[in-house]
């Protein structure tokens, strides 16, 4: 999936998107204000498209909240396309709302737009606050304070191969013994002589090799920390030996025809539930429960093998943090609310899988399993990877105790990044950063789906990127981890 983000789009955005659909934010609901009986009302921003029984989901949550802790939310959704535009401009106009999915938390943090939460989210959210990883507090702490109050989810993240099991189970190909890219090969071949007119790995414009690597400031840049190595040393990653051996690979399989032809142009993907597809990579985090969310979300049986290791990062961290606003006139009950929606299960659930008795049940004697009725149907709930705390939600009967316990095993032994916790301060090099976002554009979609040879265009790449200022990036980036570092002792 790049599952939590994206699988939260592949597999979990799929199938239980959360969202809004740029609902309006006219100054008649911008206010957050308090009625006659002593009902706080709380105006909450969310991104996607809301869900088409929004208004029954919102009026069994609201009667909840107000029974709890007397406040009601005036829930907007925003637009994926709109959301960061909406957002800046909501957060630069000083416009008063509470509480909102962060939006590029970190530079908004630092900008004085989010509230401190280091002492709140104890206080008023202490049941909720308690169930955290410790991750996620160290991932969301920025000069040490508090910004975020984090939805409890795939707290670490590890990248695999998906295989579609009809073609498996068709051609009869064992899968068992992969864990690198190269043990795929075999499986890769044995498909494609037999199928040549499906994508055998299904890769397109956005795809990213993956390997042992954490990076500062996202995949597409080309600055790393290796994890099996020296993992002080900030790298391009397209200078290291793993990178190019699998750059090599792909470039490889393009020209046996193993990727498809068009994979550097193609946006528009290989849907999950169709037969156009052999092998893809995927993200997957402790509550997938295995291959369980994507085979929900494709219809079909998938299957996957891990390539990298559970890693604990700081963009899992912040993969979906809820952030109280500066300007909210209600910070206590904000927190209180966000305390609420992470610690109670009734509300919590009610909103992730929809409403009780329509779209599933409990199964008796069995208080935190259900079973989906003909009423769960697509567009009636919200998503649990930025709705609350996966922790608490319910789980199919599919889904068992010795999985529960595998899913806690795992996190409790996933690594932490060497980097978990710093956040790149990029002031100083914006138009260097920039320009470096240039030359990446234009090589890495060929230089990833192997439409070009490495061999000859990675020397290329790399002069590029001097030329932008990646020299001064690192040097500024490498001094900042330094520090942090230093701090951390």
């Amino acid at each position: 999936m790049k599952l939590w983000k994206k699988t939260a789009f592949a597999g979990m955005a799929a199938a239980t998107a959360l969202g809004m659909a740029a609902c309006g934010t006219s100054g008649d609901t911008s206010d957050s204000s308090t009625d006659a009986d002593g009902v706080t009302t709380l105006l909450m921003y969310q991104v996607g498209d809301k869900p088409d029984n929004f208004d029954e989901l919102m009026e069994i949550a609201n009667k909840r909240i107000e029974e709890k802790i007397n406040a009601r939310i005036d829930l907007q959704y925003i637009g994926w396309g709109d959301w960061d535009q909406k957002m800046s401009t909501i957060i630069s106009s000083g416009e008063n709302y509470d509480i909102s999915l962060a939006s590029n938390y970190v530079a908004n943090a630092q900008k004085g737009a989010y509230a401190d939460l280091t002492e709140l989210a104890p206080e008023y959210a202490k049941e909720a606050y308690d169930m955290l990883d410790e991750s996620y507090i160290k991932g969301n702490t920025i000069d040490g304070k508090l910004y975020a109050f984090p939805v409890n989810g795939n707290i670490y993240a590890q990248q695999v191969l998906t295989f579609n099991k009809q073609y498996l189970d068709k051609y009869d190909i064992d899968i068992s013994g992969i864990e690198t890219y190269q043990d795929a090969e075999a499986a890769l071949k044995t498909f494609h002589e037999n199928e040549p007119n499906i994508a055998a790995f299904a890769i397109g414009q956005s795809y990213n090799i993956s390997g042992d690597y954490d990076y500062v400031i996202g995949k597409e840049y080309p600055f790393a920390i290796k994890l099996d190595g020296e993992s002080t040393e900030i790298i391009n990653q397209y200078e290291d030996e793993e990178q190019m051996a699998n750059l090599k690979l792909m470039h490889k399989w393009y020209n046996e025809g193993l990727i498809p032809t068009d994979a550097a142009t193609n946006t528009t993907g290989y849907p999950l539930e169709g037969n156009t597809w052999f092998m893809r990579e995927e993200t997957q985090g402790p509550m997938d429960y295995g291959d369980t969310i994507l085979t929900n979300a494709a219809g079909q049986e998938l299957v996957s093998q891990p390539i990298t290791k559970q890693l604990k990062s700081t963009g899992q961290t912040q993969m979906a943090n809820f952030v109280v606003a500066n300007v909210s006139k209600n910070k206590e009950k904000a927190v209180e609310f966000l305390g609420l929606l992470n610690s109670d299960a009734e509300l919590l659930n009610g909103l992730v899988w929809g409403v009780e008795g329509d779209a599933w049940e409990k199964v008796e004697g069995q208080d935190n399993k259900i079973r989906l009725l003909d009423g769960y149907l697509p567009n009636t709930r919200m998503s649990a990877w930025n709705t609350g705390n996966n922790m608490i939600l319910y789980t199919q009967e599919s889904i068992t105790d010795e999985m529960i316990a595998e899913r806690d095993e795992n996190i409790a032994n996933a690594e932490a990044s060497p980097i978990l916790g710093f956040n790149f301060k990029t002031d100083n090099v914006k138009t260097e950063i920039t320009n470096i976002a240039n030359v990446m554009n234009r090589y890495k979609s060929s230089l990833t789906t192997g439409t070009i040879d490495p061999e000859e265009n990675v020397p290329k790449l790399v002069e590029e990127l001097k030329t932008a200022g990646w020299d001064t990036v690192r040097d500024e980036m490498q001094k900042q981890f330094d520090e942090y570092r230093a701090s951390q002792e």
